[in-house]
């Protein structure tokens, strides 16, 4: 896709005014104090772009991923924080309309795409991050109702998300027996623990769950016991998509910064970015975005099309990731000393360019799963 319909444009341009509007007037402020703005997320809902591959039967905008990766890159220029939030309150749409019940999807779906719910995503324990069929939490039927008890570790919205998907074992171990449930705020059992102090995404809140004997009625199951690992990978795919049109934004706005300051500097009365070593930089950085962006179009063109994606998507999510970090690096670079200050928003980007490259499956893993492809394509197992 090089170039955009009338359509994907308006979205685009609405989605940037948004985030300007709503998100623009504190970025600053919310990085350095960690605040997190449930009336921040409530105005970009109005916006309408908190559910923009959700169908309009259910309450969204029933666009496509590529269009979603436009408007996440949009709202990541702003402020990447905000494009995790809007990522992240996605999974459980993305869940629900493939896994859930007509009664579930009704119940949460038009509040989720309307942001007047937040949704959240609970699969990493203590002990269980890139090895997630490892889990502990457990799930176990007591008459209508399952109990859970366990601990879930870097929940981004903890405390603040109106509902989570939780995984937690309801049988033998490895991915079959891990089943997946819908678990609602205010659900006796349910609480938190410390909120981590991050070096990025300090507007993002990230949260350790308890769960001590939380009962969740058994028509909160997502599909059937069983299928947990099947319905967390299946939203990790589309999450990579995500996590890679975030960096992407990222990565376009630590660019933009450089290249402006670049052609106002002057040094020995020239422009910096007539220094070849300047120039050079910034033209690296500049194919490093576009790169990205090609590869993380073609992976939601593929999902669009119900074509497989997976590695492609695992390919986004690196290279865009890994641009993320060495283009806000450089970007430090070519500002120099100013660079280094938080009068420029590429120190905030170089901080916030980092965990890109941890969340949705580190990077290692990604890698694993393009070596994994390359064996059934090229060795036949």
């Amino acid at each position: 896709m090089f170039t955009l319909s009338e359509e994907q444009d308006a979205l685009v341009q609405a989605a940037r005014a948004a985030a300007i509007e709503a998100i623009g007037p504190t970025v600053k402020e919310d990085d350095e104090k960690e605040l997190f703005r449930l009336e921040v997320f409530r105005q970009l809902g109005a916006a309408g772009v908190c559910g923009v591959p959700t169908a309009e039967a259910w309450g969204g905008l029933g666009q496509g991923y590529v269009e979603y990766a436009l408007v996440l890159e949009e709202i990541a220029k702003v402020a990447p924080s905000w494009a995790v939030c809007i990522a992240v309150n996605g999974l459980p749409q993305i869940i629900l309309t493939q896994f859930g019940t007509d009664a579930q999807r009704a119940r949460f779906l038009p509040g989720l795409a309307a942001g007047e719910l937040l949704g959240a995503f609970a699969l990493s324990e203590p002990g269980s991050g890139s090895d997630a069929a490892s889990l502990r939490t457990t799930a176990v039927r007591a008459g209508d109702d399952y109990v859970l008890n366990g601990t879930k570790f870097w929940i981004t919205h903890g405390g603040y998300a109106d509902v989570y998907v939780i995984m937690a074992r309801t049988g033998g171990p490895g991915p079959k027996g891990v089943s997946a449930f819908l678990v609602e705020k205010g659900t006796p059992g349910l609480g938190y623990g410390k909120k981590e102090e991050k070096m990025g995404l300090r507007a993002s809140p990230t949260v350790e769950l308890v769960l001590e004997n939380a009962r969740v009625p058994a028509s909160n199951l997502l599909g059937a016991e069983g299928d947990g690992f099947r319905v967390a990978m299946s939203a990790l795919d589309s999450g990579r998509i995500t996590i890679a049109a975030t960096s992407v934004g990222l990565a376009q706005a630590a660019l933009d910064c450089a290249a402006a300051y670049a052609c106002e500097r002057r040094q020995f009365d020239t422009a910096i970015i007539d220094f070849q070593g300047v120039g050079f930089m910034l033209a690296d950085m500049a194919a490093k975005v576009e790169t990205a962006r090609l590869l993380v179009h073609k992976a939601a063109w593929l999902r669009d099309r119900g074509l497989p994606y997976s590695h492609i998507a695992a390919m986004a999510k690196c290279v865009a990731t890994d641009a993320a970090m060495a283009v806000s690096t450089d970007a430090v670079q070519v500002l120099g000393g100013y660079g280094y200050t938080r009068e420029y928003p590429v120190e905030r980007l170089m901080r916030d360019a980092k965990v890109m490259q941890i969340v949705e499956g580190t990077n290692q893993v990604q890698r694993v799963v393009i070596a994994r492809h390359l064996k059934r394509t090229y060795g036949g197992g």
